[in-house]
């Protein structure tokens, strides 16, 4: 496929040698001592007064070389295990919502993590979501298991790769003794230790935060599968325009990954993004806005330049419901990424500006995520394919329906959705009258109401349980009250084929 880019390889090596101008001349604020030293000890130049480090070019050069092409995201089996880039982008939920809006009364209320539960059961049926981003926070977390409280009933409940992102180097220390548990010692969990983390170790402009540079120098140094995220605003912490957030990303890029180089060479990364700009009318966080597209196309581009996986925070919206606005803002830049080359994209689930995960837009966006792999899937130009035989067999005023090649291709020449309604109005306002939300729901429900195979074994949770006290039950339960739509049919006569009675 001919991935679409906005700029060109001169283009690419400008913001390159801009980036490390800004890190040679510039500099960036690096809060964390111990950073600071490592920065020192490889030949960058801190200032002692101000935390201000200088970085010179030869110094970035040589650690950014150093990021491999691919990484890997393990899951608990590994069937699921991923590695990329791929033909296919790799899709993941999006995470960390505060609020759930709630199967049974429609209005959000805050996460728990008998929602995450239910969220892993669900995506392990998703087949569009290759990764279990966990997608809320936990509200009824215990004290010191704040990040325990996720992930536990997230393992518990998907076998396909989960991550998130913790608080600090204790969290992530218990989190990986549930992985030890769950592989069976400790030696079995590291040798493919299938528990990913995320962090987001730069505050744009041109910062470095203590907890997160901390977290980002722990995963390198103890060879956990991580990866840092980008998040700046356009027009609040980076010029307001496309090129200007562009060179100030990538210095920020750039600075990040040749510490995680220093900490460990050949640590994997990835060149991952959430750009997002204010709606300067108000100063809105607009996840929603193309301008996310457009700027993961210049990331896709930058990644390729690199030679290293490019992802980014795609198919967002900042509408509070699964309406027209949510369709379009949730459609336009995952497809801009697909097209571009993304190899990540994060995109499940979220409304409002990633405040509240809704159980029906987990199943419409794996449905959307099915179709951008369908579009990087191209075309297939095999002599079989070309189906030159089969044209000149059927002939002029031929029906192609009839032939046993459309019989064999029916399921898998073009993709069959199915919350999308293709149905005749009719047969539809027959039916209910459904909305897609509502069909989705629907899926969502008849899921949770079956066993879930994936659930942890009944002595490793044991096991489990009697480790950590106070430990959340993390059991995928299908909420009380959650029942299926009720048909509504419209009040409509069949249609005249008017056609028909003039004739």
């Amino acid at each position: 496929m001919q991935f679409f880019s906005f700029i060109d390889d001169s283009q690419a090596q400008a913001v390159h040698q801009a980036s490390l101008e800004i890190l040679e001349e510039t500099g960036l604020l690096v809060r964390n001592e111990k950073a600071r030293r490592r920065f020192a000890e490889f030949g960058a130049k801190p200032d002692p007064d101000s935390e201000i480090v200088k970085i010179p070019s030869a110094v970035v050069e040589h650690f950014r070389s150093m990021v491999p092409p691919t990484i890997t995201f393990r899951a608990r089996n590994p069937d699921y295990d991923i590695t990329f880039p791929r033909e296919l982008p790799v899709i993941a939920t999006a995470s960390s919502a505060p609020d759930i809006v709630d199967p049974v009364s429609g209005i959000a209320r805050r996460a728990t993590s008998h929602d995450i539960a239910n969220i892993g059961h669900l995506v392990n049926h998703l087949s569009g979501f290759d990764v279990f981003s966990i997608s809320v926070l936990a509200d009824d977390a215990p004290k010191d298991q704040f990040s325990l409280s996720r992930f536990y009933p997230a393992l518990k409940n998907c076998i396909k790769p989960v991550r998130t992102s913790v608080i600090d180097a204790r969290e992530a220390r218990q989190v990986l003794k549930l992985g030890e548990l769950i592989a069976g010692s400790k030696e079995a969990f590291w040798q493919r230790p299938f528990i990913n983390f995320g962090y987001c170790s730069i505050v744009s402009p041109l910062t470095m935060d203590y907890d997160s540079t901390e977290m980002l120098m722990f995963y390198a140094e103890n060879g956990i599968t991580a990866y840092g995220t980008i998040a700046p605003m356009g027009g609040l912490s980076t010029p307001l325009t496309l090129a200007g957030m562009l060179t100030i990303m990538n210095a920020e890029w750039l600075a990040a990954a040749t510490l995680a180089q220093m900490s460990r060479p050949g640590t994997s990364l990835i060149y991952n993004f959430l750009p997002v700009f204010a709606d300067m009318r108000d100063g809105a966080y607009a996840p929603g806005a193309i301008e996310i597209g457009m700027m993961n196309a210049a990331v896709c581009q930058m990644g390729r330049y690199y030679n290293v996986p490019s992802g980014g925070y795609l198919g967002l919206t900042n509408s509070k419901i699964s309406d027209a606005q949510t369709g379009f803002e949730k459609g336009m830049s995952p497809l801009l990424g697909a097209v571009s080359g993304v190899g990540f994209i994060v995109m499940g689930g979220l409304l409002d500006a990633l405040m509240s995960f809704d159980f029906g837009q987990v199943v419409i966006d794996n449905e959307i995520a099915l179709m951008i792999k369908r579009v990087r899937q191209g075309f297939d130009f095999s002599t079989e394919n070309m189906a030159l035989d089969e044209i000149k067999k059927t002939g002029p005023a031929g029906v192609f329906a009839a032939n046993p090649e459309t019989l064999e291709r029916m399921t898998t020449a073009t993709f069959m959705p199915e919350i999308a309604d293709r149905k005749l109005r009719e047969t539809w306002a027959e039916e209910g009258a459904s909305t897609s939300h509502q069909r989705a729901m629907d899926k969502a429900l008849d899921i949770l109401s079956t066993t879930n195979v994936a659930a942890l074994d009944e002595p490793v949770d044991a096991q489990i349980r009697a480790e950590f006290d106070d430990l959340v039950k993390g059991d995928s339960v299908l909420p009380e009250g959650w029942a299926r739509t009720q048909a509504v049919k419209e009040a409509r006569k069949r249609r005249i084929n008017r056609r028909r009675l003039a004739s």
